[in-house]
């Protein structure tokens, strides 16, 4: 039997920023082809000449369907599934009611394994092949995390979240268990098989300076490895953390103080900057990663995307599940699109799709094996059907270009518009 598996269908990837070069960075193909080889795409171009080429290979025709990368999400909370799309008024509020007591359910291992593989089986229909999440304090979320994510083959990235005040005391460590316990973590799962270990302090409020460094130390350590965290949400979240650090010259200088700024960071959010805090993202060649669909949900603000990405920051994609209200990139892409659109902004299809897949993996400094259609990168691939439901289907048949094509997708699409999901090299939902 071979193994080589050519997919035949439309494709789309980038051969640069749209950001940068517009549209034209996007490279389509109405009749494309993706040769995939032990777990690798192989080649991508034009399907009759791929099939040609590789009369062996197993051949799975998606027609009109549109094959493109997975989609990538930058920053989620897998913990917080079960209570996604609960009313809240502010942010802490949302946190102390909601939030905090679900995580303190994953002390039980057989609950963190429950969710874990739930969260995922969610992901993998909405067409999302690697995530960025934070974990609970417990290691066995952790583990549960990716135990369940190795299982299904998924580049993931995740981390324990450390809280030592401000927190319930359930989900309290201290800042020696929250090193200790994040180092061991580390050693397991940071390079087993597609895992990346990311250290995680929730965010400055519930972390005490001694935290921080503690967590900055290790960082020191391992620099190969990711921080993620979060900065600058909501107005009354920037004034709380005035007052816990007083000598801090803004928020990001309270991570920036304990050695967590630099290459590698994830600042979840990012919607309230100062310039200096830009300036210093800019030069540490930080990560901002933008969450649309729960700025609007929790009323946080509206992020700058036109002003930080004309400042040349490094800007993913994400959900943040349970804040964010849906599972779906797709819906996270229309999201964007509004916000974009209130700032007076807007963003054409191909950033929105971009932000998504080769955005959100250089924001995880992944670029170089997931987020594109490109040989040598890692297959993990969707097919979408562009016309998945009655509305989308009637706008989609008056399209003129692949942009106006695709477009009634990204703003009205869901899970209904997956048609196939790839995890390195294998089919995982048809």
């Amino acid at each position: 039997m071979t193994g080589k598996t050519l997919a035949l269908g439309q494709t789309l990837g980038f051969a640069d920023d749209p950001f940068q070069s517009g549209p034209d960075a996007a490279r389509h193909n109405a009749h494309g082809g993706v040769l995939i080889e032990g777990g690798r795409i192989t080649a991508v171009g034009d399907g009759a000449d791929l099939r040609r080429a590789h009369p062996d290979a197993t051949v799975h025709d998606f027609g009109d369907g549109l094959i493109t990368a997975g989609f990538i999400d930058a920053h989620a909370h897998y913990p917080q599934t079960a209570m996604i799309a609960s009313w809240g008024k502010r942010l802490i509020d949302w946190l102390n009611d909601y939030t905090f007591p679900q995580e303190m359910r994953f002390a039980d291992r057989a609950h963190a394994d429950l969710i874990a593989n739930r969260y995922f089986d969610l992901l993998l229909s909405n067409g999302t092949t690697t995530v960025c999440s934070y974990c609970t304090i417990h290691p066995a979320s952790v583990d549960a995390y990716f135990t369940a994510a190795s299982a299904r083959g998924m580049r993931v990235l995740g981390g324990k979240t450390c809280m030592d005040r401000n927190a319930p005391e359930g989900l309290q460590d201290t800042p020696q268990s929250a090193y200790d316990d994040s180092k061991k973590l580390l050693k397991q799962w940071h390079a087993n098989g597609r895992n990346h270990y990311v250290i995680t302090p929730r965010f400055s409020p519930t972390s005490t300076p001694d935290q921080l460094a503690a967590l900055g130390a290790l960082w020191a350590e391992y620099p190969d490895c990711l921080m993620q965290t979060h900065l600058s949400e909501q107005l009354d979240e920037i004034a709380w953390v005035r007052a816990l650090f007083p000598d801090a010259r803004d928020y990001l200088d309270t991570y920036e103080q304990h050695g967590l700024l630099g290459r590698g960071a994830l600042f979840g959010h990012a919607i309230y900057l100062e310039d200096r805090e830009r300036d210093r993202l800019k030069e540490a060649d930080a990560s901002l990663i933008h969450c649309p669909t729960s700025n609007t949900f929790i009323g946080s603000g509206l992020f700058d995307m036109a002003g930080l990405m004309a400042q040349g920051q490094r800007i993913g994609l994400a959900t943040d599940t349970g804040g964010g209200s849906s599972f779906s990139m797709l819906r996270t892409m229309a999201a964007a699109y509004e916000i974009a659109q209130l700032r007076h902004n807007p963003l054409h299809p191909s950033q929105l799709y971009w932000l998504a897949t080769q955005g959100a993996a250089r924001s995880l400094h992944l670029d170089h094996l997931i987020g594109n259609l490109a040989p040598g990168l890692e297959a993990d691939l969707i097919v979408l059907d562009l016309a998945s439901t009655p509305a989308i289907a009637q706008r989609h048949a008056e399209a003129n270009d692949l942009w106006e094509a695709l477009f009634p997708t990204i703003m009205m699409g869901d899970d209904r518009a997956i048609r196939a999901t790839w995890v390195n090299g294998r089919m995982m939902l048809r």
